[in-house]
């Protein structure tokens, strides 16, 4: 509707229309984002409300998890079929009609429904993977910083609504809580259907980046439309290739000691240690505000260092701060300083993550591919929120649960010293060798 005249607009002041469409799949990540970490604030209130054990609500959330992964790589065949708009409209509805549905649940079969399955398919058609499109197909420069700012929305997005959730319960129920995140989805489906153009050729532009001597083409019929078998076929081909099984195995590990743990259970920890619900909302907070700086710093930093030593030193430092963590003894000083290294590590683990896939296969393929390295992170994190529930249910501690995640991040961390990707020179859109940093 406006993104035509917009782009004009803005093009006559140097402003290329990509970053109108990048900020558009900031919020859609955001808001999508937000209701993957509400929950986490919910747990308590529901258990104290209807009886439910934080064993069985776990299980509800590894199914949200799975569904959030999983739909990854078809998503981004939805994606290149229907249209950006189109998927971003659809994945705002379903969000915001599981929320409102579940403040009338009053069954665990209900809980289930709306906010393992709707809310797993409404926030699983708009993970990673709309970052990982909108990048490749609107940038040429710049991938890594973009990817790292539309990273940080997901991760900000889990943990910053979180203090306002939780302050909401506690002052008005937690029914309430859920109106913040319907008002964002119904603004985001606001701008997505008058700002958000799936590729700069429909509105005759290049992408960002691209060889400004050349005319802007014009609007042109898109390519042969995905079929819904290309993401099986794709991931037939990357089980060929090493660094599948590493970039899918560290992310893996990257969910399950993030969004599995830490997003779903960390304010139920901080309970068992006298800490109450807001302050404990509070430090997730101050996690997703260190999170923002690293995963944009992650993204610069991508765009100039080896990706695979990056990745050797986020693991590690994260695998460091959980081990510590039981030992902090929850105090102010103890949990800011958790916050500031586990924050600063959070999700800074996807742009590098991405360069390594966009060196390792072909171009077109690398948003399903990375969707199912993407679902392959959801898996653990959907292990995480499951076995973390189990561990506080029958050892009554999470501490287990905390060491094992640890322990993982470490080896995760030791395997990015292991495998090197496959003829990086021969991908195609690929940097020359000679400026590129090696992998």
């Amino acid at each position: 509707m406006f993104a035509l005249p917009l782009s004009r607009w803005l093009q006559a002041r140097g402003i290329h229309y990509a970053w109108i469409v990048a900020a558009v799949a900031f919020l859609t990540m955001l808001t999508a984002a937000a209701t993957i970490g509400l929950p986490g604030a919910f747990l308590q209130p529901l258990a104290r409300e209807f009886g439910w054990d934080i064993g069985q609500m776990s299980s509800a959330l590894a199914v949200r998890f799975a569904l959030f992964g999983l739909l990854g790589p078809f998503a981004a065949v939805l994606m290149a079929r229907y249209g950006l708009r189109r998927i971003i409209g659809a994945a705002m509805l379903l969000i915001a009609t599981g929320l409102a549905l579940a403040t009338r649940m009053h069954a665990l079969w209900q809980f289930q429904l709306l906010w393992g399955v709707v809310l797993g398919i409404g926030s699983g058609l708009t993970a990673l993977v709309l970052g990982a499109t909108v990048a490749n197909q609107w940038f040429e420069r710049r991938r890594g910083l973009v990817m790292g700012l539309l990273t940080a929305s997901t991760a900000t997005g889990q943990l910053v609504f979180l203090p306002l959730a939780a302050w909401l319960i506690e002052h008005h129920g937690w029914r309430v809580a859920v109106l913040p995140t319907l008002a964002m989805c119904a603004l985001v489906i606001t701008l997505a259907a008058m700002l958000v153009r799936s590729r700069p050729e429909e509105i005759g532009l290049r992408p960002y980046g691209a060889d400004a001597a050349a005319p802007p083409p014009a609007a042109s019929t898109p390519p042969r439309r995905p079929r819904m078998g290309d993401p099986v076929t794709a991931l037939v081909e990357a089980l060929r290739n090493p660094m599948f099984w590493l970039l899918a195995g560290t992310f893996f590990v990257c969910g399950l000691s993030t969004n599995g743990l830490i997003q779903t259970h960390f304010i139920s920890l901080c309970a068992d240690y006298g800490l109450a619900p807001v302050p404990a909302a509070s430090v997730l907070a101050m996690i997703g505000a260190f999170d923002f700086v690293g995963t944009i710093a992650s993204g610069w930093l991508t765009d100039r260092y080896a990706a695979r030593r990056l990745l050797f030193w986020y693991y590690g430092l994260r695998g460091l701060s959980l081990l510590w963590l039981p030992h902090s003894d929850f105090t102010l000083y103890g949990l800011s300083l958790f916050a500031m290294f586990y924050g600063l590590d959070w999700v800074a683990t996807v742009p590098p993550t991405m360069r390594l896939a966009n060196q390792s296969f072909e171009r077109a393929r690398v948003p399903m591919i990375f969707g199912w390295v993407f679902a392959a992170h959801q898996l653990g994190g959907a292990v995480a929120a499951y076995g973390g529930g189990l561990s506080r249910t029958v050892l009554a501690s999470y501490s287990p649960a905390l060491y094992t995640a640890g322990v993982a991040c470490l080896c995760a961390a030791v395997s990015m010293l292991v495998v090197r990707p496959r003829r990086p020179d021969a991908v195609a859109g690929a940097a020359p060798a000679a400026t590129r940093p090696a992998c």
